[in-house]
């Protein structure tokens, strides 16, 4: 059975996890989102007392880790296990969230976790999001998106997020992280954030997430039709 494959790349705070998770919710697909994945990662460095961007320390223990990803469908989220323990909450902590950048950045960290997300898209129809899910990770993905808005909108989103979730921090921090994650993740070395030529741009700068889900939507269906 050929299983469809749809990637959705951009920067952070752009709004990926949320509208690809609704967009796999309305087409019945399998949502993965691979940042979570990282997060995952970040978070065991962190407990182990390793600098997550230390490669020389990190990289022994990549082994040892158990990662999972389950989704419950009481809650119909995507759930991230830890050597047996949930981590989905704890891997959304705004200092879990930088750190993920740096251990990303760490090629052998990529290597481990490739065919992870690879073997997803090999059994089911997904929609997965990343910051190079169309360059790398699924080069023949049956659709890719750019997805993007300024830097301004992402920090206002991602400062009401984490409000909502009860995290105390200033707008100007906020932005500040996020300009300096994007050049972060568009000048690392390995598998840097770039638009693959063959993706479709959307920005969702002007849009609410209604309208941004109805355009990524049309997006999505548009591409397959043809």
């Amino acid at each position: 059975m050929n299983y469809i494959s749809i990637a959705i790349d951009g920067p952070s705070g752009a709004g990926k996890s949320t509208l690809a998770r609704q967009a796999a919710a309305a087409l019945g697909y399998l949502y993965v989102d691979t940042g979570a994945i990282y997060r995952t990662v970040a978070l065991s460095a962190v407990r182990l007392g390793i600098d997550p961007g230390d490669a020389a320390r990190l990289i022994p223990t990549l082994e040892q880790l158990d990662i999972r990803l389950e989704y419950d469908p009481g809650d119909g989220l995507q759930h991230m296990y830890l050597n047996g323990e949930d981590v989905t909450t704890q891997i959304r902590l705004h200092e879990i969230s930088q750190h993920a950048s740096r251990v990303s950045a760490i090629p052998e960290v990529r290597a481990f976790l490739l065919e992870l997300q690879r073997d997803l898209a090999r059994k089911n129809n997904v929609i997965m999001d990343g910051r190079d899910i169309g360059t790398v990770v699924l080069p023949d993905a049956d659709v890719k998106i750019f997805l993007t808005a300024s830097a301004q909108a992402r920090a206002t989103r991602r400062h009401l997020e984490l409000q909502q979730r009860g995290q105390q921090t200033d707008f100007d921090t906020v932005l500040r992280d996020i300009i300096t994650r994007d050049e972060q993740d568009s000048n690392r070395p390995v598998a840097p954030l770039r638009q693959a030529e063959d993706s479709v741009l959307l920005d969702t700068t002007e849009l609410d997430l209604d309208q941004s889900l109805d355009a990524l939507l049309t997006v999505i269906k548009k591409e397959l039709a043809q």
